[in-house]
């Protein structure tokens, strides 16, 4: 951090008399935050925050990086200009509280009475949520400010540290399309395209892969710089019950945290809340509506990172247009709001009328407000619980029945399992590595094999990264019919078992020669030298297809194994490279080029460059559809987007080999008024709302362009279609196939989001380097496949089948039988072309690691069919 400092170039020193002469938000924008119709955008916001850090010497801003577009990624440190002097220190003690092993109780004591507590807020990380960016400017300033007793006391025991937006490309987008249509027939009209530039609203379903960069930004300055006491993400949700929830979470939570973390998030919520009464504000809920086991992001997964990680959700209006509500448009919700009545955690109602932005701009600035100074009131006694969360965590791990984790170095894809240990890595966990072969709980493990201790802070965030999971199935889950109630997002986040990588428990202490890991590990490949013969790339590899792509660009000749060779030394889909200078990409790639012994003699055939199509709509633009360009250029993948208007031109064979449709609805796609009952659009939803939106920008292809599409498979083409994009083909072009899951009610089928187990037809040319069992990640809108018709079965290719039985891995299933022995991937020959209906996410957020060459598979041409009979 000190080397951040440095490189910001902070001006420790300015006038006195400048702090009473900071501009107010008013003043500099020329208008009030929140006021109606108008929004301050980000290039002004920062240039606001750079005009306060020039002017204040409570208010240190560091540039983190950049955004996924370019933008300045900053961070605001608020404190008094004593304490920014010796704020180095103060990071360093704040270490030593978030991993104490080592250090004495007396020192631990003596950083309690002499530390600050740590404090970050962020605001504006979904950008159509746009009062946090309004409120954090004033948020900001009365920070520098206020000189009451409360500002003083803050500002003397807290390091406020406020991530204006986590956003920034979105905070700019958002405004400037509402300023564009604000005042004209379009105003409010939801932006037709994602906010974040790969993940739209999913941005904060990034916390634990870090896929994004302003999430590694995040990561690096929360998980392992600063490692603050208490994190608040502000928000706002949807406009029919409550004004604003605060913490604590609705029930059920995610266990295996210090009980200590989420006894603080009700004492902070509690103080929230009492705030909020005292000035007035309505309708404001706790313990209701948001599950303490929800998504990985990083309000919830702040806990296992031994932080009080809270979030705020305010009532929205229409982007920052003024709504009206009647008293009886308000009404309950779920979890722990059965009714808008009063209750113990809601106590005052609001009884309907005008809601602005401004309404939620003053209380995300008391409920911000309200965490700072609960901090300083009690910092002795927050920086205290952090020390008791941490070690007891750490002694939780050496006691309990797992000591650790082991990922060895035989892997199916060694080169996913270091990237795995690289995540854990940036999220400030512990790994060692083994110098030697050692033995544990009766396996062998060889050198350069990972060793995950529990005995550590973050032992938490380990087990549910790691280790197998079983959501609960109790009264929390259900309603009083019964039914499943869907968790808040998925129902496991096992990232080892998401990569595809092997993780086992260890239930003895690891004997062995470990060295911790200071730096991640390298993932550089080389090429062989004398390869006369040419070379092999093991086609297990994720990054052998990168560097595929990567050959292919510079025009250097690729085949394919069709089946393996006598003496080993080739498998069936390893790549085969004739020669060339291929030193560059083995370094770029991370892969091992292997100098062959001989000539191949064995089959090969041609991989040809592929044209790429990606269909990208409008509707608030397709969540699926920006991870799947993101894991395309991760991994060198060209390709070129294919919006409706190229769909509908038809002769698509002329431009493309391969059509790619991410998850979506038909009516998302054609834009066709979905059944009645159906899911709704939505940012990044399937179905895309319309609404008010210009003519220019309402979306769907029609039935011209399902046309094209099954034109351009019939001439030979091939479509890929993710999960429910696979209702379009099967639907429209008549394939015989039937997804077995289509509407089963959930007491007879239900998995939100759960790793399950399956056998990979890896001898397929589209399922090569897949290992013979696996995993497949089912969530929401996945789908599994029966043959509806005997006259066309051999036109069927079953790519991956669900085993016969216990087929959980982790997460949440009801119904197993139903996917029993069906096929969970297939290809379907549709006249001279094939359409690969994956009915699972196998690219799901760039995280399904374990199942990403199922997608790489279908960009390429297979070996040339066999002659007709």
């Amino acid at each position: 951090m000190a080397l951040i400092l440095v490189a910001s170039g902070f001006l420790l020193s300015r006038p006195a008399h400048a702090q009473s002469s900071l501009p107010t938000p008013e003043q500099f924008f020329g208008f009030q935050m929140g006021a109606d119709r108008k929004l301050a955008d980000w290039n002004r916001l920062h240039e606001y925050y750079q005009v306060l850090a020039k002017a204040s010497t409570k208010v240190k801003l560091v540039e983190l990086g950049k955004t996924s577009e370019g933008r300045p990624f900053i961070a605001l440190f608020i404190s008094s200009p004593a304490n920014l002097a010796k704020l180095e220190q103060y990071r360093q003690m704040n270490a030593k509280l978030a991993d104490p092993r080592g250090v004495a109780e007396a020192e631990i004591r003596k950083i309690v009475a002499e530390g600050r507590a740590v404090v970050i807020q962020s605001f504006a990380l979904h950008s159509s949520e746009v009062a946090a960016a309004q409120t954090a400017a004033e948020f900001v300033h009365d920070s520098l400010t206020r000189t009451d007793e409360e500002a003083t006391r803050i500002l003397d025991n807290v390091v406020s540290i406020v991530l204006p937006s986590i956003n920034p490309d979105g905070t700019q987008m958002i405004a400037d399309w509402y300023l564009k249509y604000v005042g004209t027939e379009h105003e409010a009209a939801p932006m037709p395209w994602l906010y974040q530039k790969y993940a739209g609203h999913d941005n904060n379903r990034d916390g634990f892969a870090l896929n994004l960069a302003e999430s590694q930004h995040v990561a690096r300055l929360m998980y392992r710089e600063w490692l603050p006491q208490a994190y608040v993400d502000h928000h706002q949700m949807g406009s029919g019950n409550a004004r604003l929830y605060i913490p604590p979470y609705a029930e059920p939570i995610r266990p295996d945290g210090d009980p200590l973390v989420w006894r603080e998030m009700s004492w902070w919520g509690a103080h929230m809340g009492t705030k909020l009464e005292a000035a007035g504000k309505t309708g404001v809920i706790g313990a209701a509506i948001y599950s303490g086991w929800g998504h990985m992001g990083f309000h919830w997964i702040t806990p296992f990172h031994n932080i009080a990680g809270m979030l705020t959700e305010s009532a929205s209006a229409r982007l920052a247009t003024p709504m009206f509500m009647h008293p009886d448009q308000i009404k309950g919700g779920p979890r722990g709001l059965p009714e808008y009545t009063s209750q113990t955690t809601m106590p005052s109602l609001w009884p309907g009328g005008w809601w602005r932005v401004r309404d939620i701009v003053e209380q995300q600035k008391i409920a911000a407000w309200a965490t700072v100074d609960l901090a300083a009131r009690n910092r002795e006694t927050v920086l205290w619980n952090m020390y008791l969360k941490t070690s007891r965590q750490t002694e939780r791990g050496r006691n309990g029945d797992v000591k650790a984790y082991a990922i060895a170095a035989a892997q199916h894809d060694p080169l996913t399992a270091k990237k795995l240990v690289n995540m854990l890595l940036d999220s400030g966990v512990e790994v060692r590595q083994a110098r030697a072969q050692f033995v544990a709980d009766g396996r062998v493990y060889g050198p350069g094999s990972f060793v995950v201790p529990m005995a550590q802070p973050k032992q938490g965030l380990v087990r549910w990264m790691l280790g197998r999971t079983f959501y609960p199935d109790n009264t929390y889950t259900r309603d009083l019919e019964g039914n499943p109630i869907r968790p808040y997002d998925m129902s496991t986040d096992t990232f080892g078992e998401f990569m595809g990588v092997r993780s086992d428990p260890i239930a003895e202490p690891v004997t062995a020669d470990l060295t911790t890991l200071t730096a991640k590990v390298p993932m550089t490949g080389t090429a062989a030298a004398g390869a006369s013969a040419g070379y092999v790339l093991d086609g297990r590899l994720n990054d052998a297809f990168r560097a595929v792509h990567l050959l292919l660009a510079r025009g250097i000749g690729v085949r394919r194994a069709g089946e393996a060779a006598a003496d080993g030394s080739i498998r069936a889909g390893d790549f085969i490279v004739s020669g060339g200078d291929v030193t560059g990409i083995a370094a770029q790639a991370g892969v091992n080029f292997v100098a062959l012994k001989a000539p191949v003699t064995s089959a090969t055939y041609e991989i040809r460059k592929p044209r790429i199509g990606i269909f990208q709509r409008y509707g608030g633009g397709n969540m699926d559809e920006g991870w799947t360009r993101l894991l395309f250029e991760r991994f060198d993948i060209p390709f070129t987007t294919v919006m409706d208007k190229d769909v509908k031109a038809g002769d698509l064979q002329a431009r493309f080999d391969v059509i790619v449709l991410p998850a979506d609805s038909i009516p998302g796609m054609t834009g066709e008024a979905p059944p009645a009952g159906a899911r709704g659009g939505g940012e990044g939803g399937f179905g895309g709302g319309q609404q008010n939106v210009p003519a220019e920008y309402k979306s769907g292809f029609g039935a011209d362009g399902v046309k094209a599409l099954q034109a351009f498979v019939q001439k030979g083409g091939t479509l890929v279609a993710f999960a429910q994009a696979a209702d379009l083909p099967v639907q429209r072009f008549g394939l015989p196939v039937r997804n077995i899951v289509a509407g089963l009610p959930s007491k007879e089928f239900w998995s939100p989001g759960s790793t399950l187990r399956v056998k990979y037809a890896n001898t397929n040319p589209l399922a090569y380097g897949m290992p013979a069992d696996g995993l497949a990640l089912f969530m929401a809108g996945s789908q599994a496949y029966e043959v509806t018709s005997t006259d066309r079965s051999q036109d069927v290719e079953i790519l991956a089948t669900y085993v016969d039985r216990d087929l959980l891995q982790s997460g949440w299933l009801l119904g197993e039988q139903v996917l029993a022995k069906k096929a969970a991937a297939v290809a379907v020959r549709h006249g001279e072309g094939r359409v690969v209906l994956l009915g699972f996410r196998a690219q799901n957020r760039a995280q399904t690691h374990g199942t990403f060459k199922l997608v790489f598979n279908a960009l390429f041409n297979g070996p040339p069919a066999p002659p007709a009979r």
